[in-house]
């Protein structure tokens, strides 16, 4: 095991993730100049990549990732991946037990992990770890051809595009997110300059897209819509991504969900794409997965969200 070195190993981490991920649905390749994008996040940290090494040759990589900006000591266990001719010799689970050691010594008290319904290697290493499963949530999809209108959205609301090279609507836009998730699993306030650089310097969503909700005068809700082109070449399938989506908890059940994914998924169609994807928590304190489904969504895969007590 080694440990990931910034400015050095971009170019391994960037030709292991490739080929371990290569099979999944709404994963693509990554360039090394992506990669260096991502390290200019103010969320990142290299401090918990690892290399697993066999017989001299790079076999797997690992990220025992610290949110520098939570408060709560829980740690994540991300981008476990082993390339294909090294798997079934154990590495996998060295890996697992390296970011599990990591997390250990930075003195978190929480790790979560998560992997795909169907993967049972993946399954069976966490769960030979004590990690106990707490949650699921959906990868769904829908086809564009014909989106819905008059199910129940709310037409008094004002919908208005934002501006994302103007800081004002940036500053709105992270006020709106921070305020209609803070209910919910592993929330953490976001920053300014995260929100600025997830829309503005992501490497993996091109051409998004923001509206706000208006009602009287005031905002209350919001969503984004963002296409990343190179999936949609990579995978043969012109995906658009709900990327985001939120109401404020006092106008819920009022229909402004329902008018603003309407509202996003005609940008989408708009923009020449085929189908739409999003992502959900499946116990959502809002139950936006019922929204969802109303609208037309089906869920395509499911991912389990797994935990370890440390302490």
């Amino acid at each position: 095991m080694r440990a990931f070195r910034t400015g050095f190993d971009e170019e391994t981490y960037v030709r292991t993730y490739n080929v371990a991920f290569s099979d999944y649905d709404d994963i693509r390749t990554m360039t090394v100049e992506e990669m260096k994008r991502n390290e200019e996040s103010p969320s990142f940290s290299a401090d918990g990549i690892f290399f697993a090494e066999w017989n001299g040759e790079t076999a797997g990589m690992v990220d025992a990732y610290v949110d520098k900006l939570r408060e709560e000591k829980k740690g994540f266990i991300q981008s476990l991946a082993v390339l294909p001719e090294f798997r079934g010799k154990g590495i996998a689970k060295a890996l697992v037990e390296k970011a599990i050691e990591s997390h250990r010594r930075r003195g978190m008290k929480l790790v979560d992990a998560w992997a795909q319904e169907g993967r049972q290697g993946c399954i069976h290493i966490f769960e030979s770890f004590g990690f106990q499963k707490i949650r699921c949530t959906s990868m769904m999809r829908m086809s564009l051809r014909n989106v819905p209108s008059d199910i129940g959205e709310n037409r008094e609301a004002n919908l208005k595009e934002m501006r994302l090279e103007n800081d004002d609507d940036i500053a709105l836009l992270n006020r709106l997110d921070n305020e209609a998730f803070k209910e919910h699993f592993n929330y953490r306030p976001r920053s300014i300059e995260e929100t600025k650089h997830n829309l503005l310097e992501s490497p993996w969503y091109q051409n998004q897209k923001a509206f706000s909700a208006i009602l009287n005068i005031e905002p209350v809700g919001y969503i984004i819509t963002a296409i990343d082109f190179k999936l949609t070449e990579e995978k043969g399938v012109k995906y658009g991504c709900v990327w985001d989506i939120g109401v404020l908890k006092p106008f819920r059940r009022r229909g402004i969900g329902t008018r603003l994914l309407i509202q996003g998924l005609q940008v989408l169609k708009g923009q020449g794409m085929e189908q739409a994807l999003l992502y959900v928590d499946d116990q959502n304190p809002t139950k936006a997965i019922e929204l969802y489904e109303k609208i037309g969504f089906k869920v395509m895969r499911e991912n389990l969200i797994y935990q370890l007590q440390l302490a």
